[in-house]
């Protein structure tokens, strides 16, 4: 199983696979929060979808509450934060466990990818990013302290997309 045929469903609840959602486009994966203090992140993830999306590129948000229940809210209320509090436009998944025995089989795959520092295994905390290439393959892991638009993350952006 590649992660383009990683079953998902949306925020929405909308079956789907994250190639369907991806549609060759490269993707930064994040497992977002709504009351973190690196929630501000958004503003950051949002200028990002926005300045690539023409490029063939997009962000993928991943609610998750394994965090001090960071992201308690409903669908809607995740929904409604993102949209009205930060403009996000970019796919929005269902709220999904990154760690632990009901990890994600995304996040299984997702977190087997090492960062800078070569360390694999659990995400840290919310906010931390895979990139993924067109073709679905994780390319670069950054950790939940990286800001968006940090420029080792603007760089590997650039190298995916050519």
């Amino acid at each position: 199983m590649t992660l383009l045929n990683v079953p998902v469903r949306t925020l929405t609840q909308e079956e789907t696979t994250l190639g369907e959602i991806l549609a060759g486009r490269a993707a930064l994966v994040v497992n977002v929060a709504s009351r973190c203090g690196l929630t501000p992140q958004y503003e950051g993830l949002v200028r990002l979808h926005r300045r690539y999306a023409e490029r063939g590129f997009t962000v993928v948000g991943v609610p998750c509450n394994q965090f001090m229940g960071q992201e308690p809210g409903t669908a809607e209320e995740i929904l409604e934060f993102c949209s009205t509090t930060y403009g996000v436009d970019f796919p929005l998944l269902e709220k999904t466990d990154v760690n632990g025995e009901n990890r994600h089989p995304l996040y299984r795959e997702l977190t087997a990818f090492p960062d800078a520092d070569g360390e694999a295994g659990d995400v840290q905390w919310n906010f931390e990013k895979f990139l993924l290439d067109a073709e679905g393959r994780v390319v670069a892991r950054f950790r939940p302290r990286v800001e968006p638009e940090d420029p080792a993350v603007i760089e590997a952006i650039e190298k995916v997309l050519g």
